[in-house]
């Protein structure tokens, strides 16, 4: 499969992107013995599959239930979600982390620029906290690619981050500061900025220590805390090994080798019409050892370029036709 790994990363219009999705669609539907069964049990057969739109996408939830791959290499890494005691954690099982790598490192300068003469705040507590992080993992990589002597993590040490902050926007250097979002609102109720040049990420999830906020509110404090005209997002999980990234109003746009479609919310196996809220489908061909067509919990409106908004998540009674595999 190195090829087609290859592959992945070179997409560069809608024909090679398609041409790729249906070769690694082949590829899982007979590897992956979770996605397999599942397509078995939708009575889909693979070979009738002649575009992504109709490509079958595996429920997020089975991440949390089975061994989800398509490869037989040894795992090199495992990745897993966050999750209060007793909650069943989503593990993503990772042959080749190198793909990860790749894929970050990609999508991360194609939206950013190259890392090394940037500066990179991150702000990650309960990242830092817990093991299996697929996010600290690249922020890692990240923090060691940059050649900024100022480039850091900050757990809880909020006057350390600010005095830096000053110093970075006085030496008028280009700084991105990635944080998880209940981190960044602890630090404004501490501290006030006008940094208009600063990136300020927010990695979404108030993690249980703060009233989740609707995106426009939650953008507008930031905005008046950092002092910044527009509030920056990630949008990525455990299951995936991509990122798609919003420089503002919380659209989003993902890097060539991921795609966004939206599926009905009361007919999981139809797409949603435009300009509807559906269900957030990912297509993630860096996911090319594990599945690539995953069915999130996300509710998401999808837009004409491509590029989305994720507007919440469904509740777990509203999650239908996840139950077509048992054992």
């Amino acid at each position: 499969m190195t090829d087609l790994t290859k592959q992945i990363f070179s997409i560069s219009n809608v024909r090679e992107f398609e041409q790729t999705s249906l070769a690694i669609f082949k590829h899982q539907a007979k590897n992956c013995q979770v996605y397999k069964a599942y397509i078995s049990n939708l009575r889909i057969n693979p070979e009738d599959i002649t575009s992504s739109s109709q490509i079958p996408f595996l429920p997020i939830s089975f991440f949390k239930t089975h061994e989800v791959l398509s490869a037989t290499d040894t795992t090199e890494i495992v990745f897993s979600s966050s999750g209060t005691t007793g909650m069943v954690q989503s593990r993503h099982l990772v042959t080749d982390v190198k793909v990860y790598e790749q894929s970050f490192n990609t999508a991360f300068e194609q939206f950013y620029g190259k890392i090394e003469n940037t500066c990179l705040l991150a702000l990650l507590p309960s990242y830092l906290e817990r093991d299996g992080s697929s996010l600290i993992y690249m922020v890692d990589a990240l923090l060691k690619q940059s050649k900024h002597p100022d480039s850091g993590y900050f757990l809880h040490n909020h006057d350390d981050l600010y005095k830096r902050l000053q110093k970075l926007q006085e030496a008028n250097q280009k700084t991105i500061l990635i944080g998880v979002t209940y981190a960044l609102l602890d630090f404004i109720e501490q501290h006030k900025l006008h940094f208009p040049n600063l990136i300020v990420m927010e990695t979404g999830g108030m993690k249980g220590k703060r009233k989740e906020m609707v995106r426009e509110e939650l953008h507008q404090l930031l905005q008046g805390g950092f002092g910044v005209n527009t509030i920056h997002s990630e949008y990525g999980m455990t299951e995936l090994l991509s990122q798609a990234y919003s420089s503002g109003i919380g659209i989003f746009n993902c890097p060539p080798w991921m795609k966004i479609y939206l599926r009905d919310t009361n007919d999981p196996l139809s797409l949603a019409p435009n300009n509807r809220t559906g269900g957030i489908n990912v297509i993630d061909l860096a996911n090319i050892n594990s599945c690539s067509f995953i069915a999130t919990q996300d509710l998401g409106r999808l837009f004409p370029d491509g590029s989305f908004e994720v507007l919440g998540r469904f509740d777990n009674a509203d999650i239908r036709g996840c139950n077509l595999l048992v054992g």
